[in-house]
C-alpha cells in the first residue's frame, strides 16, 4: 500500500542505505539527527512521521546530499544512494536515481516557464529530444497541471507550484521518490491529483518513497490507514527513531506517544489513541464518541465580532492580479484573477477566505496588506500585518532575535521579544538563522514577528502550512486571540479544522 494504491513487492538490495546517521548543523549544541537507520529496498514505501522540528527534512536532505555538500553540516554514519556514499560524491551524480519534492517547492524552481521546468530532469538524463514532449504532457497531465505547461512559473500559486514540482520530480521515473509534505498547499482535488501520479508512478516503476506528510488524515481519508505507505518511522524531538515498522501496527501501538509528541494522525487512529477501540470509524464506543462531538457541534454558535463597531478594514468593489497595476509595469497587466470583491471587517472578527488552488486567496491578501496595488476598487484602513504563505519571503533579520525585533521601539524591543520567544517556543532557536529552521519552525517564527507589532489586523495565509498537531493547535488560539482583543484575522487556508476552529 503507498499513495492510496497498493504496495509491490521490494527488491532485495538497499536503494539507500542510511546507518546510525548525526547531523549537527553549525551554531547548534545538538544534533539534529541522532543514530538514524534505515534500509530502503526498491519499491518500498515508508511515511516519516514526527513533530516539527524532529529532522524529516533534515534526514530527506541527507539522502540527496544537500546536506552536506550545499547546507554545511558535520554527518557522522554512513549515507548511500544505489550503493554509492552520498558524503563522497557530489548531488549531481545520484540526481539521476531521485525525484525529490522539497517543502517548499517554489525554491527549487529554476526556469520561467512550467514546460522548461518539467523538461529539465529529462534533459539533465540526456533524453531523446523527440521523447521530451510528451512526458512532459503525460506528467502535467497526472498531476492536474496540463492547463498550466505554458503558464510562468513566476505567476503559479502555492498549490500550483507543488503540482508542478512533482511532476517534474516524476517525469524521470527515478528510483527513489523524496516527498517533502507533497499536499500541504493543496486543496482536496489537488491531494487526490497527487495520490493519482504516486499511484501511477508505483504502477510503472515502483520507485521507493519516502513520504514526510503532516495532514496524514486528509491522505488517509475514507480508505483509515490502509492507504497510508506500508511502513512507519517515528522520530522524536530530538531527533532519534522511536518507531519503526508496519504502519498500522506503529499507529495502533504508539498512537497516544504520536499523540504527545504532536502529530497528526488519521481519524481512525486519533479514535483508536482516545478510547482504545480498534474497530475504526465503526466501532460503538467511537460511534458514540462522534455522536456526542456532532451534539455538541449542533449548538448554535456565539456570535463572533461586533458588527456595528467601524470597520478596521474594508475593501470596495476590488480587483485584484498577480502582476500588480499596469502603471508600474512596461507590459499591460495581467487579467484579474478576482473582481467585484467587497469586505468589511469588524474588530473582533475571524475571516476565512477559501477556495480552489490558484483562484486568488493569496493574492488577495497581499492587495489587503498593500503589498500588491488593485487594479481596480479601493482598500482602507490601517495597514495590517502579514503572515506570508512561504514564511522565508518576510524574512530581513539574520537571526530570530533580530528577526523578531525588527522595526520595534528600542526601548520595547527586550521585553517584546522575549515574550514572543517564549510563547512560540522559539528561545532555544533565539540565535540561528531564521533560514536554517525547519519549516514548522519557519511559520512559528513568521507569526511571532507580525504579532509583535500589534497590527489591529492581521493577515495569515496558511498559517498551519507545515505545523504538527500541537503546533496547529496554538496557531488556533493564538488567532482567535487576536480577535478576542478587539483585533481582526483575515486567513486563507485549505486547513478546515484551522477554519472551524477559529
Amino acid at each position: 500500500r503507498a499513495a492510496g494504491v497498493v504496495t509491490l513487492p521490494a527488491g532485495t538490495g538497499a536503494v539507500v542505505r542510511l546507518a546510525d546517521v548525526s547531523v549537527t548543523f553549525p551554531r547548534r549544541s545538538r544534533p539534529v539527527l541522532r543514530e538514524v537507520s534505515l534500509r530502503l529496498a526498491p519499491g518500498e514505501q515508508v511515511v516519516l512521521l514526527g513533530p516539527s522540528g524532529s529532522g524529516k527534512s533534515t534526514l530527506l536532505h541527507t539522502v540527496t546530499g544537500v546536506v552536506p555538500h550545499t547546507v554545511h553540516a558535520q554527518v557522522g554514519g554512513e549515507v548511500e544512494v544505489a550503493g554509492a556514499a552520498t558524503t563522497a560524491t557530489p548531488v549531481v551524480e545520484r540526481s539521476g536515481h531521485l525525484g525529490v519534492l522539497a517543502q517548499d517547492p517554489s525554491a527549487a524552481v529554476c526556469l520561467p516557464v512550467v514546460d522548461q521546468e518539467v523538461a529539465l530532469p529529462l534533459e539533465n538524463d540526456a533524453v531523446e529530444p523527440a521523447d521530451i514532449d510528451d512526458r512532459i504532457s503525460r506528467a502535467l497531465e497526472v498531476v492536474g497541471a496540463a492547463h498550466l505547461r505554458t503558464r510562468a512559473t513566476s505567476q503559479l500559486s502555492g498549490g500550483e507550484s507543488q503540482r508542478v514540482a512533482l511532476a517534474a520530480a516524476t517525469v524521470t521515473e527515478p528510483q527513489v521518490l523524496l516527498l517533502d509534505e507533497p499536499t500541504s498547499m493543496l486543496d482536496a482535488d489537488g491531494v487526490a491529483a497527487v495520490q493519482a501520479a504516486l499511484a501511477r508512478a508505483v504502477e510503472r516503476h515502483a520507485p521507493a518513497l519516502v513520504l514526510v506528510e503532516h495532514r496524514l488524515d486528509e491522505w488517509a481519508a475514507d480508505r483509515g490507514v490502509a492507504a497510508l505507505p506500508s511502513r512507519a518511522l517515528v522520530l522524536d524531538e530530538s531527533g532519534q527513531v522511536v518507531a519503526d515498522g508496519p504502519t498500522d501496527d506503529v499507529l495502533g501501538r504508539h498512537g497516544r506517544r504520536l499523540h504527545a509528541l504532536g502529530c497528526w494522525l488519521p481519524l481512525e487512529s486519533e479514535l483508536r489513541a482516545l478510547t482504545g477501540a480498534a474497530g475504526g470509524l465503526g466501532h460503538p464506543d467511537n460511534v458514540a464518541l462522534l455522536e456526542g462531538l456532532a451534539q455538541e457541534g449542533m449548538q448554535p454558535a456565539a456570535p463572533r465580532g461586533v458588527p456595528q463597531a467601524a470597520p478596521l478594514l474594508t475593501a470596495r468593489d476590488l480587483a485584484v492580479a498577480r502582476g500588480g497595476p499596469a502603471r508600474r509595469r512596461r507590459q499591460p497587466a495581467p487579467a484579474p484573477l478576482l473582481t467585484g470583491v467587497d469586505i468589511r471587517v469588524c474588530p473582533g472578527e475571524v475571516v476565512a477566505v477559501l477556495g480552489a488552488n490558484g483562484v486568488g486567496k493569496s493574492t488577495l491578501l497581499l492587495t489587503l496588506a498593500g503589498l500588491l496595488d488593485p487594479v481596480g476598487g479601493r482598500v482602507e484602513g490601517p495597514r495590517p500585518g502579514m503572515v506570508f504563505q512561504n514564511a522565508e519571503h518576510q524574512f530581513v533579520g539574520t537571526s530570530v532575535r533580530a528577526e523578531i525585533a525588527h522595526g520595534l521601539p528600542a526601548q520595547r524591543q527586550d521585553e517584546v521579544v522575549a515574550r514572543q520567544l517564549r510563547r512560540h517556543r522559539l528561545e532555544h532557536l533565539a540565535g540561528q538563522s531564521p533560514y536554517r529552521l525547519s519549516g514548522g519552525e519557519k511559520r512559528r517564527l513568521s507569526l511571532a514577528a507580525m504579532l509583535a507589532h500589534e497590527r489591529p489586523v492581521l493577515l495569515a495565509d496558511e498559517p498551519t502550512l507545515g505545523l504538527d498537531r500541537r503546533d496547529a493547535i496554538e496557531v488556533a488560539a493564538t488567532l482567535s486571540g487576536v480577535a478576542a482583543r478587539g483585533g481582526a484575522v483575515v486567513l486563507a487556508s485549505h486547513d478546515l479544522r484551522l477554519v472551524a476552529t477559529v
